[in-house]
């Protein structure tokens, strides 16, 4: 398997149109997704003294995190809005080999900064909610 970009790793918002097309949200210098899930314990007297765990069972959730400049287009205006309201909507996360996950997101953080005559940098926090799943 050859290695991948991270350039290629690209965070994008849908337009609420339907079908819906989806647009990249800024220019990403930094993306990172995480998929965590918690487990559920079924260990008892038969287990030998061995932790056994339930497959399929706990919550599962998916935290993408992203720092870049922001480029005034509509897709940043609307992640903002989002982030603002604390409205959950459609993002897409598509990867250099041309896979893509789909899912409904929370903006949970987003921060702004920039020197007085530089560009306007951003980082970005997105929690799901509901499944996450290939497209």
């Amino acid at each position: 398997m050859a290695a991948q970009k991270g350039s290629a790793f690209l965070l994008k918002i849908s337009n609420g149109a339907t079908p819906s097309v989806y647009q990249t949200v800024a220019g990403l210098r930094t993306t990172q997704m995480s998929i965590s899930g918690d487990a559920v314990v079924i260990t008892s007297k038969d287990s030998v003294g061995w932790r056994e765990l339930l497959t399929g069972a706990g919550v599962r959730s998916v935290s993408v995190s992203a720092a870049g400049i922001f480029l005034g287009s509509a897709a940043e205006a609307q992640v903002r809005a989002n982030a603002m309201s604390g409205t959950i909507d459609d993002y897409e996360l598509s990867f250099e080999g041309g896979e893509k996950l789909r899912g409904k997101f929370l903006v949970q953080k987003l921060d702004y900064s920039g020197d007085f005559n530089g560009e306007r940098n951003y980082t970005l926090q997105l929690e799901s909610s509901g499944a996450v799943a290939p497209a």
